[in-house]
């Protein structure tokens, strides 16, 4: 439906009969404002896109624009000729008001753009521009990025997937002076265009030849013109977005097509790329598009996109309101490698935010490189405690794996299976499951392996010192070859260290360290080396899971001291464990090889796994659904399922695992899949203190009885503590042999009746 105009500074142009028509478009709604939205094309994407399908203005086609470049207006707007649209709209309010047409006049407070850098207000105005037809290969690019695999993959298959298949042509020309010149030369009128491919192209159209491609020169190189003889082609005055720089990356770096052909097509796609969650409009998109319209290829065959790294309190990091700490410094105070570890090791590699904080880094120096670095400075000291008493170390993988102590099976199972699983996660691409597990094996051999073997390693334990040092070797050289991708410092100053030990070491002489083949030892950096490959050999599921056992039994067993108040220093009598369906080899191994660690680490006498037919005088069985599965299963039917389910004593909820199934009524339901099963200790009696582990499969009960002899126990134990802290403060070695004396109030012997009743802790 047509109408007036407001204005009639447009209406008498060839065009206007198209022009001041009611039209209609889904993004105007009526719950704010008038429900009427006035369409000016040249600025905004809505109304252009509104004008184009309605038919008020023809793609490629001039558009009514009255605004120059600098924000004044031109013809035909005579009222306000030269005036800056921001300083205008008191004389527009006017000559509405005058003609009678003003309904009411307003301030509106409204979220606006800014310029990011001068914070003065931006106009959002269409310019005349060099298109790239990607509509003409949506289809194709689709299929392109369908051949790739992208790293997390909801990125490539929601957020990609749906920006390409919406894909607009690409307006590849900004208006400026700085940038590349676009090698386009043409007439005055456009009736001739001429699209240079190379320097000896320009040459031989223009007759000069130049070798500065800056705009300054090429500028001033003119074309004859074929159609118009007498005239020339001038270039173009627009330079390229340095989006399509970016996206021709590929084939810039190695100036192809005009050299290293053979070499281009050998690597191209690229095997990975990584850049940020921000490029999926920039960076994925260029190089999908160019690749597609040059080869019919994807650019890259694989690709990791990062998350943002925004400032602690979320906002985007600003230079000019300095809401984040200097790289430098933290660098300087903390290490390159644990800031690099921290962000490897947060949702940026999954494509996530991280709201940055220094406090995070310390976290990485204090949890994991500090117990790290004294592991490897504990394994140095008793290596030199080693051979000043005669005995020359030289790593021997041989011994490594004669080893018969249950924990060095398990560190170097534990090791083998970390290389094992670096390898797998790393062709995946996967960093983020990577780096849990690197940071999670650290902490599994300095606060386990090292601290269950420190007296052994020390040799206070008999000979057995040695074979403890070949696989604490064994295991620090493989992780710190394993991690120096990832901590390139630390590694290499580990590996500078290891290195020394190995016979090949000599080989580095003259030149060796950088010569193939490469070898621990020989190599002069961690990094010439290559990522270990895993032995299958030592891989022992058996012992880790028996490991495993262990840690929760000894950590439940700390929380139920805790519970009690009991002091590590006093002994308690027996804890027994409960768990859920354990295989042979765990009950073998934590009852066996593996008691006295876990009587060691409890201060406790005893240790015991409740057997099978003896665990309902222990624990209760509970089940209960798994409403997150069973509810959309179920609807109506759960209420009456979950009754049931509650209503089963221990000995069903034992029989239903067992089968693996419960039927109620006409409902079958998969118990391991849809029930979540939970042990809760029952024992009758105040002496017991018990605690289950998170998802209630393990229970932990500790006898708390404090009798004469377990209070004894404890004084001793604290009388040992004493005599040791003297002996630290005295600078003592552990060969210096001393003698003791304590004194005790008269008519008090406690100390001395439980040294006499302890002697052998002494």
């Amino acid at each position: 439906k047509a109408g007036e105009p407001l204005f009639p500074f447009f209406a008498s142009t060839p065009e206007s009969k198209q022009y001041f028509r009611v039209v209609s478009d889904t993004y105007v709604t009526d719950d704010a404002g008038t429900g009427i939205v006035h369409q000016a094309p040249a600025f905004g994407e809505d109304d252009y896109r509104v004008c184009l399908a309605h038919g008020i203005i023809t793609k490629g086609a001039d558009i009514p624009c009255p605004v120059d470049a600098n924000g004044l207006f031109t013809d035909p707007i005579e009222p306000v000729k030269g005036k800056h649209v921001k300083e205008a709209d008191n004389t527009l309010i006017a000559l509405l008001k005058d003609a009678g047409r003003l309904v009411q006049k307003d301030n509106l407070d409204h979220s606006y753009p800014f310029c990011w850098r001068s914070d003065t207000p931006l106009i959002y105005k269409a310019v005349p521009s060099w298109f790239v037809k990607v509509e003409e290969i949506r289809d194709k690019i689709v299929a392109n990025n369908n051949k790739t695999y992208w790293v997390p993959n909801h990125v490539k298959e929601v957020r990609f997937h749906n920006w390409l298949t919406d894909a607009r042509d690409w307006a590849v020309s900004r208006n400026r002076f700085w940038g590349t010149p676009i090698p386009i030369w043409a007439s005055e009128s456009f009736d001739e265009v001429v699209c240079i491919g190379s320097i000896d192209e320009l040459a031989e159209l223009s007759g000069i030849r130049v070798d500065d491609l800056h705009r300054e020169v090429v500028d001033e190189v003119t074309i004859p013109s074929k159609k118009n003889p007498g005239t020339v082609l001038k270039r173009v005055d627009e330079v390229f977005d340095c989006w399509f720089e970016s996206g021709s990356m590929p084939y810039a770096q190695k100036h192809y097509p005009f050299e290293n052909k053979e070499k281009f097509e050998k690597g191209f796609p690229a095997d990975f790329i990584a850049e940020g969650l921000d490029q999926t409009r920039g960076w994925f998109y260029t190089l999908m598009v160019l690749s597609t319209a040059l080869f019919d290829k994807p650019a890259f065959q694989n690709l990791i996109v990062n998350g943002l790294v925004l400032a602690g309190d979320g906002k985007k990091m600003s230079k000019r309101l300095k809401n984040y700490p200097d790289p430098n410094v933290v660098i300087g105070k903390y290490g390159a490698d644990a800031l690099r570890m921290y962000l490897i090791n947060s949702p940026v590699v999954r494509a996530e935010s991280l709201k940055f904080q220094e406090s995070g880094v310390l976290g990485v120096v204090k949890e994991v490189f500090l117990p790290w670095y004294n592991a490897f400075r504990f394994f140095i000291q008793n290596v030199e405690r080693l051979e000043a008493n005669g005995t020359k170390f030289v790593p021997s993988v041989d011994k490594v794996k004669a080893t018969t102590n249950p924990t060095d099976i398990w560190i170097s199972a534990a090791t083998q299976g970390l290389i094992k699983f670096v390898h797998q996660e790393m062709k995946a691409y996967r960093l983020y499951t990577v780096m849990p597990a690197l940071v999670q094996f650290v902490t599994q051999l300095t606060n386990w392996y090292v601290r269950l073997n420190r007296d052994r390693l020390k040799g206070m334990e008999g000979g057995d010192a040695e074979t403890g040092l070949q696989v604490l070797y064994d295991v620090l050289l493989g992780v710190t070859m394993v991690m120096a991708p990832f901590t390139p410092f630390i590694t290499e100053f580990f590996y500078q260290h290891l290195r020394k030990m190995q016979p090949s070491y000599k080989d580095a002489e003259n030149g060796g360290g950088v010569s193939n083949p490469v070898m621990p030892g020989k190599s002069d950096s961690v990094h010439f080396l290559k990522l270990p490959e895993y032995d299958e050999s030592r891989l022992n599921e058996d012992a880790v899971e028996a490991m495993e056992a262990l840690q929760t039994v000894v950590e439940l067993g700390r929380n139920v001291r805790e519970k009690r108040n009991i002091g590590l220093r006093t002994p308690i009598k027996s804890v027994s464990a409960v768990l859920r369906n354990p295989s042979a080899n765990v009950v073998a191994a934590i009852t066996g090889p593996l008691k006295h660690y876990i009587l060691s680490e409890l201060n406790a006498w005893d240790f015991q796994v409740v057997p099978k037919e003896a665990e309902h005088d222990w624990v209760t069985m509970s089940l209960t659904p798994n409403f997150e599965i069973l509810g959309r299963k179920l609807g109506k039917k759960m209420k009456a399922v979950q009754a049931a389910v509650k209503a089963m004593s221990h000995e069903d909820a034992v029989a239903c695992l067992q089968s693996g199934e419960l039927v109620i009524d006409d409902v079958t339901i998969d118990a391991k899949a849809e029930l979540i099963s939970k042990l809760s200790f029952s024992k009758e009696g105040d002496h017991w203190e018990a605690t289950p582990n998170a998802d209630g499969s393990v229970v932990v009960a500790v006898d708390c009885t404090q009798d004469e002899a377990i209070l004894s126990a404890g004084k001793s134990r604290e009388l040992i503590n004493a005599i040791q802290q003297l002996r630290k403060n005295a600078g003592l070695d552990l060969s210096d042999q001393v003698e003791v004396f304590f004194e005790e109030e008269d008519g008090v012997t406690s100390v001395e009746d439980a040294v006499a009743g302890d002697l052998a802790l002494f």
